[in-house]
């Protein structure tokens, strides 16, 4: 079994994509320990935490009940479509880079620092294919993505000599309930499955790729 005797932390582990990683890692023999913000989160796969990861001491407090883990998959996130730029409002632009930048940083402050102790361990960040280049009524979104982008790209290179990998998916739209409810008429089957998705968030978090360093993986089915 690829992830066999290690334990992974997955964030976001009550959605849509967050619920079938953890999935696939127990499937793949892992010890999996959920994280989300859903009050009195519990699951089946493994240990369950509700934790609000934009606040830094619960994120803390939070890492240190879970104790040793070898990977950390930052599933966390949220996606809106916005207005054009020139009338984008500070919440919103706020709210978005909360959901997917500041919740990022705050696990990370948590996890490196153990896996680096550790001298080995994995972190895999969920980036977006579309964050590569600007798109009309999704600055915020795509600014965003792509700050986790770069974060991804800047801890890799200080803690690839430690022993541990850091690397990010780059999903196309993922054929989510939630994403099939707000583009109705559009053509799930080209979309990235939730498992497929998963498959290789997973073997970025397996020994198999300990010699990728700081990759940004298109994960984009047909589209």
């Amino acid at each position: 079994m690829q992830l066999a005797n290690k334990k992974m932390v997955v964030t976001g582990a009550a959605g849509g994509l967050g619920s079938v990683v953890a999935e696939v890692a127990k499937s793949q023999a892992a010890e999996v320990v959920l994280l989300d913000v859903v009050p009195e989160f519990t699951s089946s796969l493994g240990a369950a935490y509700t934790v609000d990861l934009t606040d830094a001491a619960q994120v803390s407090a939070c890492f240190s009940q879970i104790g040793d883990f070898d990977i950390v998959a930052n599933i966390a996130g949220g996606f809106a479509m916005g207005p054009t730029v020139a009338v984008t409002e500070d919440a919103f632009w706020d709210q978005l880079f909360m959901l997917n930048v500041t919740t990022l940083r705050r696990v990370l402050a948590a996890a490196v620092p153990a896996l680096i102790a550790r001298g080995r361990g994995s972190i895999v960040n969920v980036g977006a294919v579309g964050a590569a280049r600007g798109a009309a009524n999704m600055s915020a979104y795509v600014a965003a993505k792509a700050t986790v982008m770069r974060l991804t790209e800047s801890v890799s290179e200080e803690v690839r000599g430690a022993g541990v990998n850091c690397n990010a998916v780059l999903p196309s739209v993922i054929d989510t309930p939630a994403n099939r409810d707000g583009m109705p008429d559009a053509d799930f089957d080209a979309w990235v499955s939730p498992r497929d998705l998963a498959e290789v968030i997973c073997f970025l978090g397996s020994d198999a790729a300990r010699a990728v360093h700081g990759a940004l993986v298109p994960v984009t089915g047909l589209v």
